[in-house]
């Protein structure tokens, strides 16, 4: 994936390698500041059609992603032909994409 190829060369050019349990943590920051985003929109949920996502936000999750990736040395792109490749199997099984918890 590109992007990935983009995130390791960012992380290396500015000496921001580090372990895979860090990049979770931040992973998880920047979600929680994506969902803060759309808890504010919405007005805690009185408003589900005002929901905005600023473009940087979602990027900063994209980018803490790749990241991740990148230092668990898992392609992204393959990962997520394995995903929508599960999903697929699930809809064609039961009709929904849904894990059937």
């Amino acid at each position: 994936m590109d992007e990935q190829r983009r995130v390791a060369a960012f992380l290396a050019t500015h000496d921001m390698e580090t372990e895979p349990a860090y990049r979770l943590l931040d992973l998880s920051s920047e979600l929680g500041e994506l969902a803060k985003e759309v808890c504010t929109s919405t007005d805690y949920g009185h408003r589900p059609d005002d929901v905005t996502v600023p473009e940087d936000e979602l990027g900063d999750v994209l980018f803490a992603l790749l990241a991740l990736a990148e230092e668990l040395d898992v392609d992204a792109g393959t990962a997520l032909e394995s995903s929508l490749a599960k999903y697929e199997r699930r809809i064609e099984e039961t009709g929904d994409a849904g894990s059937g918890r």
